[in-house]
């Protein structure tokens, strides 16, 4: 390379603070530095980047465009620096989460966010999963932080959220229109919609009835919007339905005893004792973001 970023940084001083004196003073270097260098860059480069007017030094139509060049360098290396610097303290470049779809997503990014601004350089690998999925990242040793509704046989799992399922249809729905309580008998000749395990040593589908038909998706989102368009039933997160249910664009199945279900997610994390910063703060973040929301405490 010809050039230097210290040269670059001079040459934008110059430009930011309107001349090289005021250039001088605000990186703290002698003027003659200041000047040198910038001489010196043109003279390396064969390129005139100021010309001066006047007390002041502008930029020519060459400098225009190599100063923008420049600021995008100088942010890249001012980067490299935050990065390496965060390294030398120990804070892991990259944390891999895997997390049940059950944890509502607002909450989930509401801790994203809080995290991105204490560890920005920071990199997350999320993976969602059903059921039992994220339990064969956990034994493969893939992840670093798990948010399970069953723990892995020999791990310790901290609880730190109670999610409830209501029973729901498009007030439409056939079941609906029975205008009585229902059983589970009424409710197995009708379609329901089921999640698949995203395990791939298990092959069950979660709050299946045994309904004569049956449709398997992998998301619950997917879920939601079926059941939304009036093609089956099933339990949704009342999070996810509140603002359908208050609307009227769902309803709750008229059970008997009361169909409301719940689920219960615990954090499990792969290396407790020798986890870094970043891991441990963003264990912090999943489990006390849910300590004041509805049903965490299992009520």
């Amino acid at each position: 390379m010809k050039t230097t970023l210290e040269q670059w940084r001079m040459f934008k001083a110059v430009v930011d603070h309107g001349g090289y004196a005021q250039a001088a003073e605000a990186i703290h270097k002698s003027q003659s530095t200041i000047s040198y260098g910038v001489h010196k860059l043109q003279e390396q480069l064969g390129v005139q980047l100021l010309e001066v007017e006047g007390r002041k030094a502008v930029l020519t139509e060459h400098g225009r465009l190599l100063l923008q060049r420049a600021d995008q360098l100088l942010d890249q290396a001012e980067h490299l620096d935050k990065v390496a610097n965060s390294l030398s303290r120990g804070v892991e470049p990259l944390v891999r989460v895997a997390i049940d779809t059950i944890y509502p997503n607002d909450m989930l990014f509401d801790v994203f966010e809080t995290f991105s601004a204490q560890f920005p350089d920071t990199r997350i690998d999320l993976e969602e999963f059903v059921l039992s999925g994220g339990n064969e990242m956990l034994e493969e040793d893939t992840i670093d932080i798990l948010v399970t509704p069953q723990i892995p046989k020999g791990w310790h799992g901290e609880h730190i959220y109670r999610a409830r399922f209501l029973p729901v249809s498009t007030p439409d729905h056939p079941l609906q229109t029975l205008n009585r309580p229902l059983t589970y008998d009424d409710l197995t000749q009708h379609r329901q919609l089921v999640l698949r395990d995203s395990s791939k040593k298990r092959a069950s589908s979660g709050g299946w009835l045994g309904s004569h038909q049956r449709w398997t998706v992998t998301h619950t989102s997917t879920r939601y919007n079926i059941v939304r368009r009036g093609l089956g039933f099933s339990w949704l997160p009342d999070n996810m339905i509140a603002d359908d249910l208050r609307d009227g664009r769902l309803k709750v199945l008229p059970l008997e005893p009361d169909g409301t279900r719940f689920v219960d997610l615990y954090l499990v994390e792969a290396h407790p004792q020798t986890a870094g910063p970043a891991t441990k703060a963003l264990a912090r973040l999943l489990a006390n973001r849910c300590a004041d929301c509805p049903h965490a405490d299992g009520g």
